[in-house]
């Protein structure tokens, strides 16, 4: 099976795909695993796993509530989250707040200069020994050496490490995942024990013609739906 842990849904303020379309994409693309972190916000994430209950899918399927918070030096993601964490703390208190609720801490795009809000290297280096997780493979950085850093990063300190589609429409959740074998993944620790026995790999798409192909599929998807 895929995971993916990092995606947006119609909540996040950028991205307009629907929750009800994403089980089948998911189901299609045998993504498996999949972590909602919309931009400092939460709700996408349980109102997932409500359709996906509704449709008896819950044991094919399981998505993780998460968030992806802005800190006052660059982005975050929380996994596992319980309810939704602020944006505008510091990079130590919003981490804080990810472990109070029981939740990982994900480092993810943190290696890009060019991504506007990747937490900031100074901050990187103040929480890592808090860091849960490593993203190793983000489908839109703007040069695949990112990747490859974050991975040397990870491995330096023996941190799980994962894939994140940064998915802003239906079709780029699952280009970026970690294959590994079939389980329902409803705690941390069955995340962790999954990602430790699985590859990473994924497709990296250079930005400009991500930017271009999400203009197109979101007209195609409001002409569809005329």
């Amino acid at each position: 099976m895929r995971v993916d842990l990092h995606s947006h849904t119609e909540v996040s303020p950028d991205c307009k795909t629907p929750l009800r379309d994403i089980p089948g994409w998911m189901l299609r693309t045998n993504t498996r695993v999949l972590a909602v972190t919309d931009h400092d916000q939460y709700r996408g994430g349980p109102a997932l796993q409500a359709i996906v209950r509704d449709l008896g899918l819950d044991d094919r399927l399981s998505v993780i509530a998460g968030e992806e918070i802005t800190t006052r030096e660059g982005e975050l993601i929380g996994l596992f989250l319980q309810e939704r964490i602020p944006p505008q703390l510091s990079p130590e208190d919003t981490v804080q707040a990810i472990k109070a609720q029981g939740g990982l801490v994900l480092l993810q795009h943190g290696f890009d200069p060019l991504k506007r809000h990747r937490l900031r290297p100074e901050a990187t280096a103040r929480i890592a020994d808090q860091v849960d997780i490593v993203e190793v493979f983000n489908s839109r950085l703007s040069r695949h050496h990112w990747n490859r850093v974050a991975e040397a990063w990870a491995h330096e300190r023996h941190l799980p490490v994962c894939a994140g589609s940064d998915a802003h429409t239906l079709r780029d959740i699952g280009e970026a995942w970690v294959e590994t074998p079939f389980r329902t993944v409803q705690t941390p620790e069955q995340l962790l024990a999954a990602l430790r026995e699985g590859v990473v790999a994924g497709r990296w798409t250079h930005p400009v013609y991500a930017f271009g192909q999400k203009q197109w599929r979101n007209f195609n998807g409001q002409f569809r739906r005329h």
